[in-house]
């Protein structure tokens, strides 16, 4: 589910509906159940996730710096893709929001060698003293249509990597048994678009 907003959104200010991811990619409960939300407003894309409990991050992830192997360590990630085309972003979101993308032709395959940073994104986050973070990205609505037509017919995943060292890997989609492989736009859900709640 997609919510759009009619005012845009503003870091500080969201009040969203938030999705609960309870149990891993083998079924097994979480200790904590995560959360997210995306949400569209005239410009951006939102991607809200939320963990309350401590995150390992990436010893290089700087707020608001573009950052790969993210998912080494604990991250939320969006899966965005054109089942015509075939092509998919992924986006990586750390939880003191430094982030990361990449743009692939095929599961795995990407479209280019080199990291390219998608211009106008910006994160941001909040991480509590208790451990429990909340984080945002905003991607320009523009590029997504530009590269993936994004629109009704787009397929996308949430899925998150928590818990670090000791990896819990967690999908909105059922992604099937075997080892954890988030790159399979083939499950991806259609997305579905909704009017933001009156009170959000």
């Amino acid at each position: 589910m997609v919510f759009r907003s009619a005012r845009p959104l503003v870091w500080g200010e969201l009040d969203v509906p938030l999705f609960g991811l309870e149990k891993d990619l083998h079924g097994t409960p979480l200790q904590v159940a995560a959360a997210f939300s995306i949400v569209t407003d005239e410009r951006y894309l939102w991607f809200i996730a939320n963990h309350r409990q401590p995150a390992l991050l990436h010893p290089k992830a700087r707020p608001g710096a573009f950052q790969a192997q993210l998912w080494r360590y604990d991250v939320a990630e969006l899966f965005l893709a054109d089942p015509v085309s075939g092509r998919y972003f992924e986006f990586n979101l750390a939880p003191n929001g430094a982030w990361w993308t990449c743009e692939f032709t095929a599961p795995r395959v990407r479209a280019e060698e080199v990291e390219i940073a998608m211009p106008e994104v910006a994160t941001f986050s909040e991480m509590s003293a208790d451990g429990s973070w909340l984080a945002a990205m905003a991607i320009p609505l523009d590029l997504l249509r530009a590269r993936l037509d994004f629109g009704p017919e787009t397929r996308l995943n949430v899925a998150m990597i928590l818990e670090s060292p000791d990896q819990k890997f967690v999908s909105a989609n059922d992604l099937g048994a075997g080892e954890p492989d988030f790159h399979q736009p083939q499950r991806f859900s259609k997305i579905q678009f909704a009017p933001l709640p009156a009170s959000a």
